[in-house]
């Protein structure tokens, strides 16, 4: 994603003679939203735009300009979300088809990558794999962030990589989950449900907004503005209120991997 639009608001503020917190104080926002928006990190809202043109007395120069969430695909945003994942203190994930990426292992990871079309060689399939590990790493830390998993259940019948594969895969979510370091709650293929179009990703933060990442066939969206976050969230919400209770989820999800590797 370009980061035109935080490079000039930058230059902006500084031409103004104003520091991230002034700015912050006078546009009613938190200095580290300030530093993301500068940074590219974050696309602000149509409210935050119009109080930063105001701040800055630029007219409506910064409502205008302000990028639109659909400008760019899936590889565009991957950057700007890895790093939100990095700074959230909750995350909440939802996945039909595949694994939520953050927990997928690398043997898994490597046959969901190894899928991509057009086909990539296997220098960039390595590098693509090795990013993907890295990011779960964020679990390392045992408190933050907290993470829910809404798993529908195709996403485990699915055999990616070959029964062992999803065997181990399997496994690593339930230890994530009998540990405590996650949630999961597993969406059983009777149910219908809205989230069915897609998977999502919510982030809540200490000092910021929250935001949502949603991804259709081969295109990827943030969300900032705080309407659209809060129905995501709503309908993340009415989800998994059908879904099965954690520890049936576990449950389903043992005999799921069993499956897998019993004749």
């Amino acid at each position: 994603m370009s980061n035109t639009y935080g490079e000039w608001l930058r230059s902006r503020r500084e031409g103004a003679g104003l520091t991230q917190q002034e700015l912050a104080e006078r546009a009613i926002m938190t200095r580290s939203h300030i530093s993301h928006i500068e940074a590219g990190r974050r696309v602000p809202s149509p409210e935050d735009a119009r109080r930063l043109d105001k701040a800055l007395n630029t007219g409506d120069v910064l409502s205008t300009f302000l990028p639109r969430a659909d400008e760019g695909g899936l590889a565009d945003y991957f950057e700007p979300v890895r790093a939100l994942q990095q700074q959230a203190t909750m995350i909440r994930e939802f996945a039909i088809s595949y694994i939520p990426g953050l927990l997928q292992t690398e043997a898994y990871a490597r046959a969901v990558l190894g899928s991509a079309f057009p086909p990539v060689g296997e220098e960039e399939r390595d590098r693509r794999v090795v990013a993907r590990v890295e990011r779960s790493r964020l679990l390392d830390d045992p408190v933050t962030p907290v993470l829910w998993a809404l798993i529908d259940e195709a996403a485990l019948r699915r055999v990616v990589g070959g029964p062992e594969v999803m065997a181990e895969q399997i496994d690593h979510l339930v230890r994530l989950t009998e540990a405590g370091r996650i949630r999961t709650h597993v969406m059983p293929l009777k149910s219908a449900y809205e989230l069915m179009e897609g998977t999502l990703s919510l982030m809540w933060f200490e000092d910021q907004p929250p935001c949502a990442y949603s991804e259709g066939h081969a295109f990827g969206r943030l969300h900032d503005a705080p309407a659209v976050v809060e129905r995501l969230q709503a309908i993340y919400d009415l989800a998994l209120g059908e879904a099965l209770p954690q520890e049936d989820s576990v449950a389903l999800m043992r005999a799921i991997a069993k499956d897998h590797v019993t004749p």
